[in-house]
């Protein structure tokens, strides 16, 4: 029997985690799914009870667990905190303590939703691609970071891009087998132009990319790359990227798809144990008024079925019964539009659960 540890989090977070864990119960209580779930803090959640954002004993339950579902950290109540100490260190030191270094982010636009996107139906009808982000490196992790006096008097900020040639390597081989069963087509984002970084990242890209005959790649500096997003997002079928650029794109290309409520998003390690969450933030200004969008959260769960816990046809039952759902006219208010019932957080929830 396989065991996830969730962990809700901050402000919309035990909303929307509440609705997949539903989900997740309804498939374990009805449709044969073998699975236990136990729940923990992090983030602003953990400061306020522990006084740090991730305690040792829960990143030793993460590591333990088959899989953890988590719902989103921070918010404006702990923004006067030390850097060290904020929520989102809780995040990165769950990915970091567990090695999720490979970050999947599927952008795909339901058809019932072509008029929620921002752009015009014919721009995006049809869009699905795969943004593979690079998650454990890079400028969020470099060293030397942090705060300086010069000797003038004024401060100054600092911080270090740095990528070794393994942590390429690795990144690459999940993108060109995530290629392999999708479209077989690899745009690989740097600014080699002007950083040493990713001068590099794309030599040993390319370098890669010759274990993989049957993939096509292909190389784009990523303002270009932010530009074709709007442009004609339909060309990419896998986009492979460093962290920060990930985290830059994924959010652009969410609103492609209607609203970044309906992005979810795996980060695995090398044996394919991972954490699942929304690709969106907490939103404490929405926090506690059933506003906000599970459907993010409960595809999330889904990915977890699929890439961690062995249970395909348990995942593709909950991608259904999302279509139906959504075929049904229901819709959160970031995706509403004229005609449609807009509908609570739970009571998404509720209809996806019954339409399983």
């Amino acid at each position: 029997m396989a065991h996830v540890l969730v962990l809700p989090g901050d402000g919309i977070g035990p909303e929307i985690v509440a609705e997949a864990v539903k989900v997740l119960q309804v498939l374990s209580k009805d449709h044969g799914l073998s699975l236990t779930t136990s729940e923990g803090l992090v983030g602003g959640a953990s400061i306020d009870v522990h006084g740090t954002p991730l305690t040792d004993d829960t990143l030793a339950q993460a590591q333990a667990a088959d899989a953890v579902l988590l719902g989103a950290v921070g918010g404006p109540k702990w923004d006067a905190l030390p850097m060290a100490n904020r929520p989102e260190k809780g995040l990165l030191a769950l990915r970091k303590g567990m090695n999720l270094f490979a970050n999947l982010r599927p952008a795909v636009l339901y058809p019932q939703l072509t008029h929620a996107s921002s752009l015009k139906p014919e721009v995006v009808s049809g869009l699905d691609l795969l943004i593979v982000r690079e998650l454990t490196g890079g400028i969020y992790f470099g060293q030397p970071r942090g705060l300086r006096t010069l000797e003038t008097g004024e401060r100054q900020g600092y911080n270090t891009l740095v990528y070794s040639e393994s942590e390429i390597e690795r990144i690459a081989h999940v993108a060109f087998k995530a290629a392999q069963k999708r479209g077989k087509r690899v745009c690989s984002i740097d600014k080699s132009n002007v950083l040493e970084t990713t001068a590099l990242w794309k030599e040993v890209v390319t370098r890669i990319a010759a274990q993989y005959p049957d993939v096509e790649l292909s190389h784009m500096l990523v303002d270009n790359a932010a530009m074709q997003l709007v442009k004609a997002p339909k060309q990419f079928d896998v986009m492979l990227t460093d962290n920060m650029f990930g985290d830059i794109l994924s959010d652009e290309a969410s609103m492609l798809t209607g609203s970044i409520g309906m992005l979810a998003s795996a980060s695995l390690n090398e044996h394919n144990k991972g954490m699942y969450e929304p690709s969106h933030g907490s939103a404490p200004d929405i926090a506690g008024q059933g506003l906000a969008n599970p459907i993010a959260t409960i595809l999330s769960a889904a990915m977890m079925l699929r890439y961690s816990l062995n249970a395909p046809e348990q995942a593709a039952r909950i991608e259904v019964a999302v279509g139906k759902v959504l075929d049904a006219g229901l819709r959160t208010g970031d995706i509403w539009t004229e005609g449609c019932q807009k509908v609570s957080t739970s009571q998404m929830g509720d209809a996806i659960a019954a339409a399983l």
